[in-house]
Formats: C-alpha cells, sequence, structure tokens
C-alpha cells in the first residue's frame, strides 16, 4: 500500500522556527503561527460579514489560512529582510515556495488533493479573500511583537511598529476593527484579562 506522507508533513510545521534573526524570549514555530493567523484570519472574515455586510466565507478562509505558510516545511522560514531585499530574490523565493507547494500537494491521493489544491492556490485564485490571510499574517506578527515586548525583550520594538504601520497600510476596514477592539488585550496580564468585560 502507498504510503501518502502530506500529513505527516503537515506536522512538521512545528520544527521550523521563526524570527530567526531576532533574540526571542519566546520561541515561535510554524505550527503556532500558522494556528494564530488561521484564528485572527477567521475573526477578520467574520468581523467583515458581521460588521460590513461583506458576501465571504470564514471558513474557507480559516482553512486557507492553516496552510498559508505550508511551503516553509520544506524552503524554511526566510527571515523577512531577506525575502524582500530586492525584487530578484522576491521573484525567486516566490517560485521555491510554488514549486515546494507542488510536492506537498502530490503526496496526496488523486482524490483528496483537489480539496487541499485550493487551499493552497487560494492567494492566486481568491485575492480578494486572500487579503484576510494576509492582514492575519501580519496582525499575528505583531502580537508576538507585542508578547516580546511584555518580556522585557526590547529588540522587537521596532519590527511593532513597522508591522503596525504595515496593518494600517493595507486599509482593511476588517483589519483596523481587530486592531482597535482586540489587539490591546495582548497587552495585559491575566489578571487584567480576566477583570476585562465585553463591550
Amino acid at each position: 500500500m502507498r504510503k501518502n506522507g502530506f500529513f505527516a508533513m503537515m506536522t512538521r510545521m512545528r520544527n521550523i522556527t521563526r524570527w530567526g534573526l531576532m533574540r526571542n524570549s519566546i520561541r515561535e514555530n510554524l505550527t503556532e503561527h500558522s494556528f494564530d493567523t488561521a484564528v485572527i484570519a477567521h475573526a477578520l472574515a467574520v468581523i467583515g460579514k458581521e460588521q460590513f455586510g461583506k458576501d465571504i466565507d470564514p471558513g474557507k478562509i480559516a482553512a486557507a489560512a492553516l496552510f498559508h505558510d505550508a511551503p516553509e516545511i520544506i524552503t524554511g522560514d526566510l527571515p523577512t529582510p531577506v525575502k524582500y531585499n530586492n525584487p530578484e530574490i522576491c521573484s525567486a523565493y516566490k517560485s521555491i515556495e510554488h514549486s515546494a507547494a507542488d510536492t506537498l500537494l502530490r503526496m496526496l491521493p488523486d482524490g483528496l488533493r483537489p480539496h487541499y489544491q485550493v487551499l493552497f492556490d487560494f492567494e492566486t485564485d481568491d485575492p480578494a479573500q486572500y487579503r484576510y490571510i494576509k492582514a492575519a499574517d501580519k496582525i499575528s506578527a505583531y502580537v508576538k511583537c507585542v508578547q516580546e515586548l511584555k518580556s522585557g525583550n526590547d529588540e522587537f520594538r521596532r519590527a511593532a511598529e513597522q508591522t503596525r504601520t504595515a496593518i494600517e497600510n493595507m486599509h482593511l476596514p476588517e483589519a483596523d476593527y481587530y486592531m482597535e477592539q482586540f489587539a490591546p488585550a495582548f497587552s495585559l496580564s491575566l489578571d487584567e484579562l480576566q477583570e476585562e468585560e465585553p463591550r
């Protein structure tokens, strides 16, 4: 019987450490980041539906967010300053990511592959809804910076400022709503969170 390695490979996301160029107080792996991004992307989509009346599918967006960095299982996490250093590097890395995604998808049986192909191709197939994943990815990074700053690690101060500006520059109302309503709570202690009452 043929061995299908797709899901075994997915579990290896926990072996990919993020923020490799930074001194970390709290290590973050790709599994943790993907989960956080999916939770936030789902929230942004729900906000879009309920607060802004948009016709979007929070479940599909959350599912695609879970796999948004899956190619990094093969490529590793290339630090942002390197990835976006110049257009040539960015373009080459995109090509490598596509090849890695194809490698992963070929590990699935033929009958299952199309169901995952749509999640891996979400960025190109549905760029309007993929914006929620991009925003969630940035918000997840911002939360990481806040947690590091709470731990007394000033290494992440500039990253926090730059990431917050990047979120604002997306001009996505759902992201602005999330940052206003939910982001401040990430700076609170557990006791402070338990004292907070929903508005």
